[in-house]
């Protein structure tokens, strides 16, 4: 899963080229996390990103669009889902197939999956620019969270192509990164690399560590 933040390729318009690049090279999630704008421009930029991944799209022609922390928003552009803050009330807009959260403890993902959550993205795992002064849980948040939730667990916090194969190993079931792909110089071969490190960890490799 791509994160969005446009501050990081120039605007608006470098951030839909470089989530189309990095859709072709092989991310299929992509959240807009914008909180900065207003849901006018937040729906008008959400727009332009569904447009781009239909046509850009590997997964069954596109990737998913997922919007952060607005449901009004997610409904009115027809988004594949909705992605809550930690700390923000449980929303399930019509027509909106898919609802997650951000967790930060084992209670928290819990209270996500008894709520209705389809997945959780835990973290942060390593430290990251994008939250500055919380602390890296490392990937012992990943193995607990695992082994207390039934929905998959995607691992974010400084994750790197590098780091792949011990998040996967904790039991984590996909990434979700930022600058790992829109901090690139080249944002599609970014993508490549850490689909690339994703597919080497075989599924039965995964299965092993969620059931240790």
């Amino acid at each position: 899963m791509l994160v969005t933040d446009r501050t990081l390729v120039g605007g608006g318009d470098g951030l839909v080229e470089a989530v189309a690049a990095a859709v072709e090279g092989g991310v299929n999630a992509v959240q807009l996390r914008e909180k900065d704008l207003a849901p006018t421009d937040l729906a008008r930029l959400a727009v332009r990103l569904h447009k781009a991944l239909r046509v850009r799209g590997t997964i069954g022609g596109r990737a998913l669009l997922i919007v952060n922390g607005n449901a009004d928003v997610a409904r009115e552009v027809a988004a594949d889902g909705l992605h809550l803050p930690a700390d923000a009330p449980f929303a399930r807009p019509a027509g909106v197939a898919l609802v997650g959260r951000s967790v930060h403890s084992v209670e928290a993902a819990v209270k996500a999956e008894r709520e209705g959550a389809a997945y959780v993205i835990a973290g942060p795992i390593y430290e990251t620019r994008s939250h500055r002064g919380a602390a890296a849980e490392g990937v012992r948040l990943i193995s607990a969270v695992v082994g207390a939730v039934s929905v998959p667990v995607v691992a974010i916090g400084g994750i790197t192509a590098a780091r792949v194969p011990d998040v996967l190993s904790a039991g984590a079931g996909g990434v979700a990164v930022i600058s790992a792909v829109l901090g690139a110089k080249s944002p599609i071969a970014a993508a490549c690399a850490l689909r690339e490190a994703l597919d080497a960890v075989p599924l039965r490799a995964r299965r092993a560590a969620v059931e240790r």
